[in-house]
């Protein structure tokens, strides 16, 4: 959780020449089945406002990436508790309008406390993509999209997790993870986890063996499934796919 550089409170205060509004435009249209997919499961564009923030949120944010670094061309952003939804959208990709045309893609890795619905509190790289620092805050229009990473996704087992405690996490994927179940069979049948507000999936008891598999299903009913992932503390486990941006 973050400390915004424009807090609720400061953003009401600031004069209305300090906030950039976008006129209604037609978005980019998007350049992927998965993306007209996506739009489709989530409901269209989002209209809000965009701040900036200078904690890195990444290592220190709500949907628990430590260790992970973002992809090359790809910045980080908050996602207002009002659209938190208990970290659906953590991993998700947002691209993100704003007025004259400019735009920016981030991942979205933190919770903006208090934001207001559709706020996004942007790395500060991020938010030079569509003005200066110094603008404050910009009524923007975005888009949940694929991240169009070309690397495999990753699971990340928490610390503490075990056999006993089962508590895994997704990471590097393509697109929203919409569920996240475990087989100990080879496959024959899949158990439910339940998803936490901090970006893990866990059943508590855990599944009785250290290693598992595992299969991931996204906002767009893609699945993947990871062999063998390991559910030791902290261990890391690297798929061989992605899903279809």
């Amino acid at each position: 959780m973050k400390y915004q550089q424009f807090t609720a409170a400061a953003i009401t205060a600031l004069s209305s020449a300090a906030i950039v509004s976008a006129a209604p435009r037609p978005l980019a249209a998007r350049d992927s089945a998965a993306g007209d997919l996506l739009g489709g499961v989530l409901g269209g564009s989002k209209s809000g406002q965009a701040t900036y923030y200078t904690t890195n949120g990444v290592q220190d944010g709500t949907c628990s990436f430590t260790g992970y670094t973002l992809p090359a061309g790809i910045f980080g952003a908050a996602l207002s508790d009002s659209n938190w939804n208990n970290a659906a959208s953590c991993g998700a990709c947002v691209q993100v309008h704003a007025p004259g045309g400019k735009s920016t893609k981030a991942m979205i890795v933190d919770q903006c406390p208090g934001c207001g619905e559709n706020h996004l509190d942007l790395f500060p790289d991020a938010f030079q993509d569509l003005a200066a620092l110094s603008v404050g805050v910009l009524d923007v229009q975005w888009d949940i999209v694929p991240c169009d990473i070309d690397s495999p996704i990753s699971l990340k087992a928490k610390d503490g997790s075990s056999q006993w405690w089962f508590s895994m996490q997704v990471v590097n994927s393509n697109l929203p993870v919409k569920a996240f179940e475990v087989s100990t069979d080879g496959g024959k049948t899949w158990q439910e986890t339940t998803r936490t507000s901090y970006n893990y999936f866990e059943k508590s008891g855990g599944f009785g063996t250290p290693n598992v598999d595992v299969r991931i299903t996204s906002e767009t009913g893609e699945q993947l499934v990871v062999q063998n992932a390991n559910s030791a503390s902290n261990a890391a486990t690297t798929g061989t796919a992605n899903f279809k941006a």
